[in-house]
């Protein structure tokens, strides 16, 4: 079992314990339930950079990236550095991240929130808009194509934007369907953290043009992004590289200004 399978498995059972404790009427009572969501799928289509900042602890493959930020300190740097939206991991066991730290950044930021998280079930599109997100992820490789389908339909009728993340020509065949808004190319492999831009330039053609390409990890340079751009990307999604700095928001800022 490759850690994905693991992570699925603990989600599942996270998921049902959740549902057992708070119900359904609680997160639609939430105050940001009924707020209209903010177009991260727009503001990548009109930005020169195209930067998706990512607030992230820690991951699988690195113990610990930076646990000495507050969540406001990270995405307030963020949001002024000009990002166009903001990736928060709200898996608490591998990634060390919680649906709070989503509540604090919407409470700090203007700018689109983006839920990272493992998506298998209705409920947790219902958390996601209760606190606070303006849209969700969903990753083909532990889905099938009817489970992308009803998600992404959920989240469509709840006003969030969907970005799904594929691996492989594989996934986005099964995936493609218009209640997607973005797609993204994660360019690391999530069986063997082995991490390469090919991932993104192989599938760049075979995205249709009607969704804003997003490229996903392994992305520590403007030379990177500057290689993909010609290849139709838009979104860029950048994670490991401003957290594991002294100051993730100086970091943004200077990375963008060299974009």
């Amino acid at each position: 079992m490759n850690i994905l399978d693991k992570i699925i498995v603990d989600k599942k059972r996270e998921v049902i314990l959740k549902k057992s404790i708070i119900p359904v009427s609680q997160l639609e009572a939430s105050v940001f339930f009924g707020k209209k969501t903010i177009s991260l799928s727009n503001n990548l289509r009109n930005s020169n950079s195209g930067i998706i900042a990512e607030h992230k602890r820690r991951s699988p493959s690195k113990a610990e990236i930076n646990y000495g930020f507050t969540v406001e300190e990270v995405v307030k740097g963020y949001e002024s550095a000009g990002a166009c939206g903001i990736s928060v991991l709200t898996d608490g066991k591998y990634f060390g991240g919680s649906l709070e730290d989503l509540l604090l950044a919407r409470a700090s930021v203007n700018i689109p929130l983006l839920r990272k998280e493992f998506i298998v079930d209705e409920y947790q599109i219902l958390e996601a808009k209760a606190h606070g997100a303006d849209l969700i992820l969903l990753i083909a490789a532990v889905l099938t194509r009817e489970e992308i389908k009803s998600l992404s339909e959920f989240a469509k009728n709840l006003g969030l934007e969907v970005l799904l993340e594929v691996h492989n020509q594989e996934e986005l065949e099964k995936s493609i369907m218009p209640t997607l808004d973005m797609i993204g190319v994660n360019n690391r492999n999530l069986k063997t953290f082995e991490v390469s831009l090919d991932f993104s330039k192989q599938l760049a053609d075979m995205i249709p043009n009607e969704f804003v390409k997003v490229s996903e990890s392994g992305i520590s340079s403007v030379d990177a992004i500057n290689e993909l751009k010609p290849y139709g990307y838009k979104g860029f999604l950048i994670g490991e590289n401003f957290m594991k700095t002294d100051n993730a928001g100086k970091a943004a800022t200077e990375f963008i200004e060299k974009l």
